[in-house]
């Protein structure tokens, strides 16, 4: 049960249209009725989606103490995959060909032997998959929070999240939306009055001479601002460099932070390819600073935060916000805590997060941006860089 214990990965959804709130025994009943293996989806492949108790591949048991903690949901979904590889259909298909076509002129199949070889490499697939052989179990832990309509994938957002969102969809009658840097930004913006601000927003150019209206990761199926993730790392590392290594919450907490482990770098214009960087401290490497000077940008970097007594160690990506290998330091004797304590930590690092990100889109769309885009150019600088390192 990752969300309960040990180093989390995890992506968020929000969840919309959930009326019949809080969770309940009746809700664990429906998914007790959805139990892994008896739900199949619509699409050509043999999946077939079910929930899970959260404490095993095979655990079906669902119960309001182990389930229901602190008005969250914590369970898993399982998917049952049992399909032939193509590998494998690709060299029956041969075969087939071969055999069929052994006494034609030149060793080539005709039109009705392709047919007839695809027809039994079909029979050959269904009896095989029969056999139970190739059939895969994926299991997918979730935390769903109802008290702030937030759902945790424990994972990377993929086709894995979209089979355990369609299912959710599905079975509760709701809507999910995956939460992205840019849709954070665009939820403070309309909270704080600063929607128009946060609409002109365009990528900005950190290296003298350098512009550009898009990065090339950019998801062309989204309009949110994501790249806005991209830039508060920057901004972060700015920060500690010359500012302070203390970011100063909405909520008038503190957070210290240090970026760590890992930073992953990549050419916004796609140009000068990426950079991955591992070391203790990577940002006080010298080819990490040649590497934003030539206009790069931060991807993904590994950090410790510290807010009201509590640390976490994390990896960040910047455009999606997803959190991986995140270690929660609870106390010196994290065996005191109990599983309420875990998921409030959950929601303070996710909180902490947002909290940071807020402070930046406050500055990003008012009048000090001007004043902190001249002081990182200054600091990306060659010459600045030469200043620092002579002294």
């Amino acid at each position: 049960m990752p969300f309960l214990s040990g180093s989390l990965s995890f992506e968020r959804f929000r969840v919309n249209q959930f009326e019949d709130g809080p969770f309940g025994q009746e809700h664990l009943e429906q998914m007790a009725a959805h139990v892994a293996g008896r739900t199949e989806t619509a699409a050509e492949e043999n999946v077939h989606l079910g929930f899970l108790g959260g404490d095993h591949l095979f655990d079906q048991d669902f119960d309001m103490v182990k389930n229901i903690i602190d008005d969250a949901v914590h369970f898993g979904v399982r998917i049952d995959t049992n399909q032939v590889p193509s590998v494998i259909k690709k060299a029956w298909m041969a075969m087939e060909l071969a055999a069929l076509s052994r006494d034609n002129p030149g060793g080539k199949p005709t039109k009705s032997q392709k047919k007839e070889a695809k027809e039994a490499v079909e029979q050959r697939c269904e009896a095989e998959a029969a056999t139970g052989k190739y059939r895969k179990f994926q299991q997918h832990s979730l935390l769903w929070d109802c008290s702030r309509d937030l759902l945790y994938y424990g994972g990377t957002a993929g086709t894995g999240s979209g089979h355990c969102v369609d299912l959710l969809e599905s079975v509760f009658g709701i809507e999910c939306g995956h939460i992205s840097a840019g849709i954070v930004a665009k939820d403070w913006a309309s909270e704080n009055d600063r929607y128009a601000e946060m609409d002109d927003v365009m990528p900005a150019s950190f290296v003298t001479g350098e512009a550009f209206s898009g990065v090339a990761w950019a998801n062309e199926h989204s309009q949110a601002p994501d790249f806005l993730g991209n830039e508060f790392l920057l901004w972060l590392w700015w920060m500690l460099e010359t500012e302070t290594d203390t970011i100063e919450m909405y909520d008038g907490t503190e957070v210290t932070l240090m970026l760590a482990k890992t930073l992953s770098l990549e050419c916004p214009l796609g140009d000068s390819g990426k950079e991955s960087i591992s070391a203790e401290c990577p940002v006080k490497l010298p080819e990490a600073m040649r590497a934003i000077q030539s206009g790069k940008l931060p991807r993904k970097t590994g950090m410790t935060l510290i807010r009201e007594g509590q640390q976490f160690d994390l990896t960040l990506q910047a455009e999606t916000f997803g959190i991986s290998g995140a270690k929660i330091h609870l106390d010196e004797d994290d065996d005191d805590f109990g599983p309420e304590d875990r998921i409030e930590a959950v929601r303070t690092l996710s909180d902490t997060i947002d909290g940071m990100f807020h402070t930046f889109c406050d500055r990003r769309t008012s009048e000090a941006w001007a004043a902190d885009l001249d002081g990182i150019r200054g600091w990306l600088s060659p010459s600045q860089a030469a200043r620092k390192s002579a002294a």
